[in-house]
């Protein structure tokens, strides 16, 4: 009895481990994100600019589909799924967010994707390349260096988890994680100055 105990007990620590690394590896996620996204009218830009380039990039993966008994699956959505899986790792409740919302916009690209091909494509790279072109104007508002310039492919993988970020943040929901996060950015800037002066 006493070692099915013991195991129970490394086994619960064990699982206390992986949540405390995941919730380490989300809170740096969101304040090296966060640090570069202050300025109220970049973040509103990329409220709509984000979901823009996904409708882009998803509209031509639509074109990639099968039906089965009159059900369509296309590639769209199963980029839309795998997001999903990656962004479990990070937090439930934000994936299963992003998981409707990702949903949503690939249903509206699977109905533009079915336009015949000129205007689907315009449709698709309009959609791409206006809102890529939003995110610099975003980030020259605030004076930031785009995420994108830096790290392209996280900034790509991360992008469509933080616009769910901050429609929670928007809609005042999870404040103390929010509030966690500004601290740690002071306290990141603090350290900063405070190295900068030292040199």
């Amino acid at each position: 009895m006493s070692d099915s105990v013991s195991e129970y007990n490394r086994l619960r620590g064990n699982d206390a481990a992986g949540i405390m690394k995941r919730k380490g590896r989300l809170m740096d996620m969101l304040t090296g994100y966060a640090a570069s996204h202050q300025h109220p009218v970049n973040v509103f830009v990329h409220l709509i600019g984000i979901p823009t380039i996904m409708l882009g990039v998803l509209i031509p993966l639509t074109w990639v589909h099968v039906s089965v008994n009159e059900l369509r699956f296309d590639l769209a959505q199963a980029v839309v799924v795998g997001f999903f899986l990656f962004y479990l790792t990070l937090d439930a409740v934000f994936a299963i967010a992003f998981l409707v919302l990702g949903l949503l916009v690939g249903q509206l690209a699977a109905v533009l994707g079915d336009l015949p091909l000129r205007y689907s494509g315009t449709i698709a790279a309009a959609a791409f390349l206006g809102g890529y072109a939003a995110q610099f104007i975003g980030h020259a508002i605030e004076r930031s260096m785009p995420v994108l310039i830096r790290h392209p492919i996280q900034a790509n993988l991360a992008a469509p988890f933080f616009q769910v970020v901050e429609m929670f943040k928007l809609l005042g929901l999870r404040d103390e994680l929010f509030n966690e996060v500004q601290r740690q950015i002071a306290q990141r800037r603090g350290q900063a100055s405070g190295a900068q002066e030292r040199t």
